[in-house]
């Protein structure tokens, strides 16, 4: 293998990587507000408050709604995801080393995306389910709080549960049947197979707080009650993920690096709802 590696092959190896950390890296990237080509260490998210229609006498003056306006401020983080391919071991191997690091790297990115907004979601004041064994009654409750709060079922809904809620949910006779969901295969949710109940896109996610203990965080939420910032760390392509590899002769290896930054913000409390519940508890029979 030559000590330079080709520009085509960079150029590859960095649209591979941007391919699959959209598509199976993260699943909730798209179901947030993203802006992906932010410049600089912070972005703002603008939440924008209810307002008030009123009357007003023939020829008169008409009242300002005076909406609330108030920046959410998105600080950003640097995060690299990068392994060492030793130049001998390219010649031992039968799979493709490229592929597997591109998918490897921007799954760790993905988690990573997913890590934060979970984390930001967690700060919800919206808690429900008193972690008791999931039911239908907390399902329609977290679906009820989103709705009393005035939160849009436009489409935009979206929940997620561990493996063992999921697993519960799927006893459920509404949740289960075809004939209470909607379509699968969701495109912003490709790999995902979501479930759409209530008008609530469903999916299983094992990256959520506290997943196999007694105090799971199972979440719902609306796409515009959460941010997500992005850099576009590759100039000219407005890619959010970015990819180096360097030569190092006293390894004798080439070290692949895959790079982001990034960060997430809760937009709009209303907007977002924490189902604790039991991860332990046994399945339905």
């Amino acid at each position: 293998m030559s000590t330079s590696v080709d520009t085509s092959f960079v150029k590859q190896f960095e649209r591979e990587v941007h391919e699959v950390f959209q598509r199976h890296g993260t699943f909730m990237l798209q179901t947030v507000r993203w802006k992906s080509t932010v410049k600089g260490a912070t972005t703002t998210f603008q939440k924008v408050g209810k307002g008030v229609a009123t009357t007003k006498a023939r020829h008169g003056q008409i009242t300002p709604m005076n909406q609330s306006h108030t920046a959410i401020e998105c600080t950003l983080s640097d995060f690299y995801a990068g392994d060492w391919v030793d130049q001998l071991d390219e010649t031992k191997v039968q799979h493709d080393e490229r592929a597997v690091i591109a998918r490897g790297g921007a799954a760790a990115l993905g988690r990573k995306v997913d890590e934060q907004i979970v984390a930001v979601a967690d700060t919800s004041s919206n808690d429900i389910g008193g972690d008791a064994t999931l039911t239908r009654a907390i399902l329609l409750q977290a679906y009820e709080t989103l709705i009393g709060n005035d939160v849009p079922n436009d489409g935009q809904l979206f929940g997620f549960l561990t493996p063992r809620s999921w697993s519960i949910a799927m006893t459920i006779s509404e949740f289960a049947n075809g004939d209470f969901i909607g379509q699968q295969s969701l495109p912003f949710l490709v790999g995902a197979n979501p479930r759409t109940w209530m008008g609530v896109h469903w999916v299983v996610h094992t990256g959520l707080t506290g997943k196999g203990t007694a105090t799971a965080n199972n979440l719902a939420w609306h796409k515009n009650a959460i941010g997500y910032g992005s850099a576009a760390v590759v100039e000219g392509a407005g890619q959010s993920v970015k990819s180096d590899i360097t030569w190092h002769g006293d390894r004798a290896s080439h070290f692949v690096n895959n790079m982001m930054s990034g960060g997430a913000c809760l937009v709009d409390d209303s907007g977002v709802v924490i189902i604790s519940t039991d991860d332990t508890a046994s399945i339905p029979a």
